[in-house]
């Protein structure tokens, strides 16, 4: 049957009509609710514009735009916090990964929603939030963002909202602070505290094993994040006659109750990478691989007594030991660095996709993977531009002395930014 009224959609009201009830005001409407019929909603007050506002209020709080009563407008935002820490557990992330959502979520979100119904928090709402947050840090507002962006596309999954009140919001003010790489002193400073570190007469008690010194030589020559360099075993590293290579297959991640554990796979899709190894990184690991037996094969090249990987935590202890050594306590170095360093050689020397390519970022020389064969041959490139720059002996300076590009200035702080969560 054509023609008549439109159907009211689910979710909206007819219209508003006002009629004096003795000394007071009633307004009245239907409201189509999520079974599809339409139901009278009335609200009464002293005045007929407080009457209309009243019952504006009620339409407001109404479960219109619900999910089975699992979700709506009406819900307390702890309701979709809830939820959505369950569906968390469901999807395929590091457990490092669910512990940092959760962390931010009970840390820097709840204490500002928690009071609010889902139609309360409104894009207002939301961007003074934002700005708060942007006062402690740009860090700090970028993840809360990304939280709450979460957050309301899941209740927009489950018809809990009409609209992301996150959208709309301004954008946050990225500072200017440029990347920084190790210069080639300070890598100097730091090999030298670490050869000397707890070797004096009068130290006390065990002597220090090299583990961490050769740490910081690997992730210098390959800029793996610390994770991924802990997690390398001997049937991860392949020397043939034209040099060492190793495959990242997984990183090691600390987790309650059990420390220091392998993960299978490494940080993103785009990490799993099989790159060349410049020398004097490769020198550092046959040393290691020569203490090991046949048997061993599958134990991480860097373990504790027990044969477990170390512990990232106390690897950065140790190594802010080394800074302190060598007088770079106040200079904001971590092993971050050594990640930005060989990006910085690599893309100065190559290209910022080569050197996205060998960190294993994303970048448009994997996106092209996709689409076309890919090439299965490791390139040696990236290892002789970190051979001849960061290499103990004779190293040449030229790359690390030349001023940022906005492309390499980018490529560094996405690296930075991608990698925040396995700092």
């Amino acid at each position: 049957m054509s023609g008549g009224r439109p159907r009211t959609a689910i979710g909206t009201y007819g219209t508003v009509s006002v009629r004096r009830h003795g000394r007071s005001y009633i307004a009245t409407t239907r409201f189509r609710d999520l079974d599809g019929r339409l139901r009278a909603v009335a609200a009464c007050a002293a005045s007929r514009s407080a009457a209309q506002a009243h019952l504006k209020e009620r339409l407001l709080s109404r479960p219109g735009f619900g999910s089975g009563g699992v979700l709506s407008l009406s819900s307390p935002f702890s309701d979709l916090a809830e939820l959505w820490l369950a569906d968390l557990e469901l999807q395929d992330l590091t457990e490092g990964t669910r512990k940092n959502y959760r962390q931010d979520l009970k840390r820097q979100i709840l204490p500002a929603f928690q009071n609010y119904t889902l139609g309360e928090v409104t894009t207002g709402r939301v961007e003074w939030f934002l700005k708060s947050e942007a006062k402690v840090s740009y860090s700090r507002a970028k993840h809360s963002r990304t939280m709450l962006n979460l957050l309301f596309a899941f209740a927009l999954r489950h018809d809990a909202i009409p609209r992301n009140p996150v959208e709309g919001t301004s954008p946050l003010e990225k500072p200017k602070n440029t990347p920084r790489a190790l210069t080639l002193e300070q890598v100097a400073a730091i090999r030298q505290a670490a050869a000397v570190w707890r070797t004096g007469p009068d130290v006390k008690g065990p002597k220090p094993d090299g583990q961490v010194r050769d740490i910081t030589e690997v992730l210098l020559g390959t800029a793996l994040r610390i994770g991924e360099a802990l997690a390398l075993r001997p049937c991860d590293i392949f020397d043939g006659p034209n040099g060492m290579e190793l495959q990242v297959r997984g990183t090691v991640v600390l987790r309650t109750g059990q420390g220091a554990v392998r993960q299978d796979h490494p940080k993103t899709e785009h990490s799993v990478r099989r790159i060349a190894v410049p020398e004097f990184a490769a020198t550092v690991l046959r040393a290691r691989l020569a203490a090991r037996g046949e048997g061993e094969r599958r134990r991480t090249i860097f373990s504790n007594k027990s044969g477990a990987p170390l512990s990232p935590y106390n690897v950065r202890r140790t190594f802010r030991e080394f800074l302190a050594l060598a007088g770079l306590q106040d200079s904001g170095i971590s092993l971050r660095w050594y990640r930005r360093t060989g990006a910085t050689v690599i893309a100065r020397g190559a290209s910022t996709d080569a050197a996205a390519l060998f960190l294993g970022h994303g970048s448009t020389a994997i996106t092209e993977g996709h689409y076309i064969e890919p090439d299965r041959t490791v390139d040696r490139e990236p290892a002789a531009l970190l051979e001849r720059t960061l290499r103990r002996d004779a190293a040449d300076s030229a790359l690390l002395q030349a001023p940022y590009s906005s492309a390499e200035e980018e490529l560094l702080a996405e690296l930075d930014e991608a990698d925040s969560e396995a700092a």
